[in-house]
């Protein structure tokens, strides 16, 4: 009896754990995706630069904001299956009309910037390829906007994660190096500099990895996908599964250039820098290698940036959105995805353009931008009225707004040293 008991008991508990896998996998989606698009063109582009300029000297960095990664988009998806509306909107709906215009206006710029980058990178792979760029750029442009446009967010979502695993190259590059990971060890130690050359570098890292538009992108997403309370642990779980995975690839990007381009001198300047310093690890498919993995991490964001920017303005201004409606449908939505796919696009082949400067650059006012959006996002996840019970703890809020505040010293703090900008 006692046999048959447990037999049961075992094979009740399998269902159960199947179930919960299901459902885990399902919801799986909004929060590996928005994590992994900070692994873009600029995000291989920043901490390939950290790596090589700095060595490991920037590791402490990334121990610090993967965890502020983690709740500022736990805090997003939150509010998003709380209320059921994306974040401009209720971004609209609590404060003024000019308010909201601003905020959405410096997001487009700084979303456009970004996607120029995106592009570049798609560029600088195409002639890793020995593609010419008015060949490539356009292929790549036509083949996402007919992806976005005419797919259902299922499966542009699958195509999404898919790309993401080509992440998994990085891993393997830095552990084929063979660190010392002593020196590791000690990167993790933080280490302060004055210059504006590293307030910049810092706030580009902060901007790549927690990216302004991946706010507003996984709370439309998990509003779109139509998470429910009930649900909301296994995206939360996700959330920290995509933010984690995240930092181990950005973690092995640095070990990598340390340890092939920090120990000879090599700062990155262009993506072809970067892939021929591979070259004594994977000898000559090292070049091949580190193209496809820029080409696949710039085409999953460049479909994911102008869905963000289509859905931030759409739903601070109430025009209709979504990737299942038609142009006729939702015109505004539709057109926004496709000017910030082909505009962009034009603009990275335009001859002689500075990448790893341009993507900087980007990377730099998306984490001076940043603390704007937390801002708004923690006025409105402590609404009483509109979040009840599921409000910030003291813990979150603390966090939250000591590191707003933090960002928006170093940016003061790079705005009030020497300008322009110093040529990287």
């Amino acid at each position: 009896m006692r046999g048959l008991l447990n037999k049961h008991v075992g094979s009740a508990f399998r269902r159960i754990g199947r179930s919960r896998l299901v459902l885990f996998l399902g919801i799986l989606g909004p929060g590996v995706i928005a994590a992994n698009a900070g692994n873009d063109a600029g995000g291989i582009t920043t901490w390939s630069v950290i790596g090589s300029r700095y060595g490991y000297g920037l590791l402490w960095l990334l121990a610090i904001v993967t965890p502020l990664l983690a709740i500022a988009q736990e805090m997003n998806a939150r509010i998003g299956v709380v209320t059921g509306r994306g974040l401009a909107a209720l971004i609209r709906e609590r404060f003024s009309l000019r308010i909201t215009a601003f905020a959405i206006l410096a997001t487009m710029i700084a979303n456009f910037g970004t996607a120029v980058s995106e592009f570049s990178g798609i560029a600088a792979a195409s002639e890793l390829f020995h593609t010419p760029t008015w060949v490539g750029v356009p292929v790549v442009a036509v083949a996402v906007w007919l992806l976005v446009t005419h797919g259902s967010y299922r499966k542009v979502e699958r195509v999404f994660l898919a790309l993401g695993l080509v992440y998994l190259t990085y891993i393997v590059s830095g552990i084929i190096a063979e660190p010392d990971w002593r020196d590791v060890g000690r990167g993790l130690a933080p280490q302060m500099h004055a210059s504006q050359l590293w307030l910049l570098t810092v706030i580009a890292a902060v901007g790549t990895t927690i990216t302004p538009w991946g706010q507003f992108f996984i709370q439309a997403s998990v509003t779109d996908k139509h998470v429910s309370l009930k649900e909301f642990p296994y995206t939360r779980a996700e959330v920290f599964l995509g933010s984690t995975f995240m930092a181990i690839i950005d973690f092995f990007i640095v070990v990598a250039c340390a340890e092939t381009l920090f120990k000879h001198g090599i700062v990155v300047e262009t993506a072809e820098d970067a892939a021929r310093a591979l070259g004594p690890l994977l000898g000559a498919a090292a070049k091949y290698l580190f193209a496809l993995g820029l080409l696949n991490v710039s085409i999953l964001a460049s479909g994911i940036l102008p869905l963000a920017t289509a859905y931030v303005v759409c739903e601070a201004f109430g025009f209709e959105a979504g990737l299942d409606r038609s142009f006729s449908e939702a015109p505004i939505f539709n057109g926004l995805l496709t000017a910030f796919i082909f505009l962009p696009a034009l603009v990275a082949m335009i001859p002689g353009l500075p990448l790893v400067r341009v993507i900087l650059v980007a990377q730099t006012v998306n984490g001076m931008l940043l603390p704007i959006v937390l801002i708004f996002v923690l006025l409105i996840i402590n609404d009483r009225r509109l979040m009840g019970d599921h409000v910030n703890g003291r813990t979150y809020n603390w966090i939250a707004w000591t590191f707003s505040v933090v960002l928006i010293a170093l940016s003061a703090a790079l705005v009030l040293t020497a300008l322009p900008l110093p040529f990287l």
